[in-house]
């Protein structure tokens, strides 16, 4: 009897040991994820601003895989977590983990859409067209049409101030596209655009009074000087039609207010988290 008695203490004893054992390991592997949860966050957050600030395609693609990469990290923690969280017992701690759950997720929707804008890249693709291609065509119109000879002495004057008046409207041009794709504000960008057309026009508006004024031998440059100016204007409206898009500024501009005033809510609530599970105790047995 006193046998049986004994073996029963036993077994109690070993399975109260052994459900604790269980919690602990439960509760080790709870801290262990709130901590990583915390620092997954931190790197997605840090991964998204990089793609954002980046300065080619390349990089902001792949900071931007970074920056998923650690959120679904987050999301693997999360659907860990909550069932540890459950099984303990543990209300306070769960509700702190819900509470994060659904700041990211209002986080998460939100980032999703500045890097979909951030690896567009529209303003620096805008850019590098504005310092490439059209400050060649613009340097190549001016050569031509500072080239052209007039057809007599009485004319000289006149072909020169028309060839300046030129080159100038296009330089205007070139001086308005930066400012194009650094505004925000598409009233400020339409008249920008306006001016734009108005240099352009006066710009045309030379180089064909010129064709009456210049000699045979010139009418091959005044052509090249046509083609050239023709060419600026084409990427000038490529240049236009990439700034309107806005992406980088855009994504900079969500970054930097609406998700920055996301971010803090979602570390406090996996903070809070991560130290309520520190403060837990040995579980007590049965």
């Amino acid at each position: 009897m006193r046998a049986s008695v004994a073996f029963v203490i036993i077994a109690v004893t070993a399975s109260a040991c052994g459900d604790v054992n269980a919690k602990l390991e439960q509760l080790s592997q709870a801290r262990n994820l709130s901590g990583d949860l915390l620092v997954q966050f931190t790197k997605a957050t840090d991964a998204s601003n990089r793609a954002v600030m980046a300065d080619t395609d390349e990089l902001s693609v792949s900071f931007a895989r970074e920056a998923e990469q650690a959120t679904q990290a987050v999301q693997k923690d999360i659907d860990v977590l909550g069932p540890i969280l459950g099984g303990l017992k543990y209300a306070d701690e769960n509700r702190l983990l819900q509470e994060f759950v659904a700041r990211f997720a209002a986080y998460r929707a939100l980032d999703q859409r500045v890097l979909e804008l951030a690896v567009e890249n529209t303003n620096l693709k805008a850019q590098r067209l504005s310092f490439g291609p059209a400050q060649q065509a613009a340097d190549a119109f001016r050569v031509s049409v500072e080239s052209i000879a007039p057809a007599d002495s009485a004319r000289a004057w006149r072909v020169k101030a028309l060839a300046a008046e030129a080159v100038s409207a296009v330089r205007g041009i070139q001086v308005l596209q930066a400012p194009h794709i650094a505004d925000p504000d598409d009233a400020s960008m339409a008249g920008m655009e306006s001016r734009m057309a108005a240099y352009a026009a006066a710009a045309r508006g030379a180089v064909d009074t010129l064709a009456a004024l210049v000699t045979p031998a010139s009418r091959p440059r005044l052509a090249a000087a046509s083609a050239s100016l023709n060419e600026f204007m084409r990427v000038n409206a490529e240049i236009v039609s990439l700034s309107r898009r806005n992406t980088n500024v855009r994504s900079l501009a969500l970054s930097l207010d609406q998700k920055r005033k996301l971010i803090t809510p979602c570390e406090d609530s996996a903070r809070a988290l991560r130290d309520a599970l520190a403060k837990r105790g040995y579980p007590a047995g049965r």
